[in-house]
């Protein structure tokens, strides 16, 4: 298994691999397989992509975010500049249905409520408020509104796993209760990990997915 000062050095090289990222700015400290990210960014998607980067890293047993926006002036944004740009970006997302979400802009965070049938709807309209600039955070409130039977749900996301190249569907148990996905079972990686979460995520009318999926110990080998 990975040492926790490997772990770190493989999350500091993935970061600065990043070229969206201003990695010298973040700290990483990791603990029993636990990275803790810190510093300062200058945007919310910014911070999104250091976490998304840590994840990708073999060994990470879970992340805790500590990175602060440290918004520059070139960022500096009203609330009713945010709020207009944000209406613009949804209206022009193909996959949102602007006309079911409202918007609240607050000292640069930002509160989405509304109601759309996938979960995938949701996702969207927060990924185009991620990089817009001023936004300091976001809360997505909106709600999926369940269409299909537990049974459909759970043909369509094993359907979905066994398409899935990097996911072996077999070792994976799906459960479905009404509009709420558990899981379980060994996963080799928290890519494997992500790819099967995100597949319950993507299944029509979910919005709680409850993962048990336990990552396998990496082996290593001596020579």
């Amino acid at each position: 298994m990975k040492t926790d000062l490997e772990i770190q050095q493989d999350v500091i090289n993935e970061l600065r691999w990043q070229p969206f990222l201003k990695s010298a700015n973040i700290g990483i400290a990791v603990k029993n397989g636990v990275v803790t990210l810190s510093g300062t960014v200058d945007n919310y998607a910014q911070k999104i992509e250091a976490e998304k980067a840590a994840k990708k890293v073999s060994g990470v047993k879970a992340i805790a975010e500590d990175i602060q926006i440290g918004v520059s002036p070139s960022y500096k944004k009203t609330d009713a500049e945010i709020a207009e740009s944000i209406m613009g970006a949804l209206k022009w997302h193909a996959a949102v249905p602007e006309e079911n979400i409202k918007v609240k802009v607050e000292n640069g965070n930002v509160t989405m409520e509304g109601q759309v049938e996938w979960e995938y709807q949701r996702n969207s309209a927060k990924k185009a408020v991620n990089n817009l600039l001023g936004v300091r955070n976001v809360i997505n409130l909106i709600n999926v509104k369940p269409k299909l039977t537990s049974f459909d749900v759970r043909a369509k996301i094993t359907q979905a796993l066994q398409r899935t190249a990097t996911v072996d569907a077999e070792r994976v148990s799906i459960q479905v209760e009404g509009t709420k996905v558990t899981l379980d079972g060994k996963v080799r990686s928290f890519a494997e990990k992500e790819d099967i979460e995100d597949a319950a995520w993507c299944a029509p009318g979910v919005i709680r997915v409850e993962s048990h999926l336990e990552l396998e110990p990496i082996e290593t080998f001596t020579f």
